[in-house]
């Protein structure tokens, strides 16, 4: 295959992907038969619990308030641009009405297709959708379950299966990924989950998938999920990535120290998945919740390295986000509402990082995030003469650009004070994290 050929295939991703790199924060919801034990989406598999005891919760699963117009409007609010619904999970279990299974929400006390309402309800809002779909399927009789990783039935040696009738699981999966793509409406992301030992690409038969995919929703992006997993990257980081590599590598629970970028160091697109607690799907035990400060200054670290924040929240049974989680959003969601022009459509900056903060960037415009309180103004490192002017992005505000009669010998450096005349400390006016706007000088910009 001619070199040309992978160049094509990166230059479609980055322009798929221009819209993501824009948006930059979004909303993960995990939900699903698990938020009835409540003790995380894995429980099938950690616990080893068998299709008939786990049956009890198909027949109990009852989400009275589900409300997705709520969840849409508290995502909306925090200032998030795209949400991503588990349509099905690991478990097997559809929230949507697959026509290829009874296992599916339409079939108990729900009596509805979740899937649906939650789309309805956050195009209403504006807000870019997604759907997760598991390729692995513990409930499916013809995937593999004995000697699996993962599958709960991974011990039990009744449970070998004949590799002959996998085939028809393969046919059962692209038979449903087909329904999304096209009873949905327009899609905006497919979040594949996941690889593993030999169980990817092509155990997937991925290139089919990807065929279908660009035959019927051609604009749609993909994670890096039908060849990677959330460890393993796969080609999307080399310069000769697969048909099915992704377009968008999916680092979970970690921000990587350099962001994401091939084997040459050039950019890739890319999304950090982190959860509020410590756990995907309800938890009713986890109550160690980051703080709204520590969510604000992630997403600020993914986008000062080109990357996104795709931020979990995991609704419990009867279809309620909890509430720790609507107030830490609700606070992201001030913060975002004063200083969302910092994020939105802004990438790592030209200038290295500062001591005390981080910068973003968005052409002429170099965003200051100052994260703790400064000894005098606030040195921007090699910035002096460079820099048109300064406010305060929360409020327009005007800040100094002054230099400090003890900052003689510091030539290069230019600095900002939050006062005039300048006083030797001052109480940074959002102790979160306060967004100093910096104009830069046109001709020295290089953004």
């Amino acid at each position: 295959m001619t070199s040309n050929i992978y160049e094509q295939r990166i230059k479609e991703r980055n322009e798929r992907t221009a819209w993501f790199q824009e948006d930059r924060f979004g909303m993960f919801i995990h939900w699903g038969l698990y938020a009835i034990p409540a003790r995380g989406e894995w429980l099938r598999s950690s616990e080893q619990m068998s299709v008939e005891d786990y049956q009890t919760y198909f027949d109990e699963f009852n989400p009275v308030d589900y409300k997705p117009k709520e969840w849409a409007k508290a995502a909306k609010a925090a200032g998030m641009k795209y949400a991503v619904l588990t349509a099905k999970h690991h478990d097997g279990f559809c929230l949507f009405d697959s026509k290829l299974t009874d296992y599916k929400a339409t079939n108990t006390k729900a009596g509805r297709d979740l899937v649906r309402e939650f789309l309805d309800a956050f195009r209403e809002e504006g807000i870019k959708v997604g759907l997760y779909f598991s390729v692995i399927d513990w409930h499916h009789e013809d995937f593999p379950a004995y000697g699996d990783l993962h599958h709960p039935m991974k011990n039990n040696l009744d449970f070998k299966r004949n590799p002959e009738t996998f085939p028809r699981y393969l046919d059962y999966m692209h038979g449903q990924i087909r329904e999304l793509l096209t009873d949905y409406g327009k899609l905006d992301i497919m979040w594949f989950d996941f690889s593993y030992a030999e169980m990817k690409g092509d155990t997937w038969k991925a290139e089919d998938i990807i065929a279908m995919l660009r035959e019927l929703q051609p604009h749609i992006i993909i994670d890096n999920r039908l060849e990677g997993s959330g460890d393993n990257g796969g080609s999307i980081y080399t310069t000769e990535p697969s048909v099915y590599s992704g377009d968008f590598a999916s680092p979970e629970q970690i921000i990587p120290p350099s962001g994401v970028v091939d084997v040459t160091g050039k950019p890739i697109p890319w999304e950090a998945c982190i959860t509020l607690n410590n756990n995907w799907g309800y938890a009713a035990a986890d109550k160690n919740y980051k703080t709204p400060t520590t969510v604000i200054r992630k997403l600020v670290e993914c986008v000062s390295k080109n990357g996104n924040m795709l931020l979990n929240v995991g609704p419990d049974a009867k279809g309620n986000i909890p509430k720790e989680s609507l107030d830490i959003l609700s606070e992201v969601g001030d913060w975002m509402s004063k200083n969302g022009d910092s994020i939105y459509g802004c990438k790592a900056a030209d200038f290295s990082k500062p001591d005390w903060g981080r910068y973003t960037q968005k052409g002429n415009k170099l965003y200051a995030h100052v994260l703790e309180d400064s000894v005098g103004p606030v040195n921007l490192l090699g910035l002096n003469g460079k820099i048109k002017k300064a406010r305060l992005l929360a409020d327009g505000s005007e800040l100094f650009l002054s230099r400090p009669w003890s900052a003689a010998e510091f030539t290069e450096d230019a600095f900002v004070s939050f006062a005039r005349p300048e006083v030797y400390s001052h109480p940074l006016p959002d102790q979160r994290n306060t967004v100093i706007e910096l104009e830069l000088v046109e001709e020295d910009n290089k953004a």
